[in-house]
């Protein structure tokens, strides 16, 4: 008889929460700025629940990507109109997130949302408003340029693409020269995912303007130079990419832009997979680059740094759910043995761009103080 009311109030206690839950979603839903022109979803609310409505008259089964726990992601519910309906279990980490839609069994992306080059192919992307959003939203200050450039990379046979920030009043003063970080992206991204996904231009323009960084100019290139599939890294070979950052597009980024054009004014920084392309190349080319910086990157050790030209800064980062001890005491190890090392952790964000972006933030106005 116990056991029975016991499974009663067990029974009772779920669904009671499964209902409180479902009250405590609040009703405040906008659209998501990532959204296509005049479309009204995806939206989001204040706590960062997530909603869907997909017109598919035709599909017996829709499930977005996005989701919590590794539970699949959130199956959406069909009505009679032909819609799909649904919202994510619960609230989702701040800041920027790819996703898709499984369309029975096929995957699509979300014809109400803008699409950004991630995981290898073109995804969904939505925006969880932060808390912090303030340091990337487009504000009424000095803004800089984004552009396209093409430059001949002779030793891949290729015309390559690089886009280039330069800081607000880059075209003003023709005479002024500008340091420069060559910034990398993600496995699975490319070159325009620090402008898109990352609001890097807009965090640049907001910190000159509020005057807590020197303008400098960032490069931002393509880093594989062989197709890798997921789980394969071992098999990356920095050297061609190597040759193409540092023989061929540093060569022309210098003499097309008014660069400083010396190691004491040159950076290198990455995210993830950039992070591990940016620990092999300042190893192997540390007479060319003098600040370090690794966004959820892996780390460095005295013991590799040992006989090479000793960097300005380095700069180690990660999310607060990622490895933030092996963080910490790295760049311990580091100040032991001597050298600048500063050490950044993001507090509630795993390996993705509210990451990197705080990243960013906290790593421009340390470099080229000097």
């Amino acid at each position: 008889m116990k056991s029975k009311q016991a499974i009663i109030f067990s029974v009772a206690l779920l669904v009671g929460q499964m209902c409180f839950a479902q009250t405590n979603v609040l009703e405040d839903f906008k659209p998501s700025t990532l959204n296509q022109p005049g479309q009204e979803f995806p939206e989001v609310n204040s706590q960062g629940y997530a909603r869907f409505k997909i017109k598919a008259p035709e599909a017996d089964s829709i499930r977005v990507s996005l989701g919590l726990g590794g539970r699949g992601g959130t199956l959406l519910t069909k009505g009679a109109d032909g819609f799909f309906t649904g919202t994510t279990e619960g609230p989702m980490d701040e800041g920027f997130h790819y996703y898709h839609l499984s369309v029975d069994g096929g995957t699509f992306n979300d014809p109400g949302a803008l699409n950004f080059y991630g995981s290898t192919r073109w995804e969904s992307g939505i925006e969880i408003p932060a808390h912090d959003q303030d340091f990337y939203a487009l504000k009424d200050v000095p803004h800089g340029n984004v552009v396209q450039i093409l430059f001949n990379s002779k030793s891949t046979h290729s015309q390559r693409r690089a886009f280039v920030y330069t800081p607000p009043g880059y075209n003003k003063n023709i005479s002024k020269k500008y340091p420069v970080l060559y910034l990398q992206h993600g496995w699975g991204e490319d070159e325009t995912a620090w402008s898109n996904q990352g609001r890097v231009n807009l965090i640049m323009d907001n910190l000159i303007a509020e005057g807590k960084t020197k303008p400098f100019i960032i490069v931002m290139t393509y880093g594989m130079t062989n197709e890798l599939k997921w789980g394969h890294m071992k098999d990356f070979k920095i050297e061609p990419f190597q040759t193409v950052l540092v023989d061929e597009l540093i060569p022309y980024v210098d003499s097309h832009f008014r660069t400083i054009a010396n190691r004491e004014h040159r950076a290198m920084a990455g995210l993830s997979m950039g992070g591990m392309e940016t620990h092999a190349i300042t190893l192997n080319k540390s007479n060319v680059f003098s600040y370090y910086a690794l966004l959820s990157g892996g780390i460095y050790t005295p013991e590799e740094l040992k006989g090479k030209t000793k960097p300005t800064l380095i700069f180690i980062s990660c999310g607060s759910r990622e490895r933030p001890d092996g963080v910490k005491n790295a760049v311990t190890a580091l100040k032991g043995a001597g050298y600048n090392a500063v050490s950044y952790v993001s507090e509630n964000t795993a390996h993705e761009f509210l990451t990197w972006r705080r990243s960013l933030h906290e790593l421009a106005p340390m470099l080229f103080r000097n």
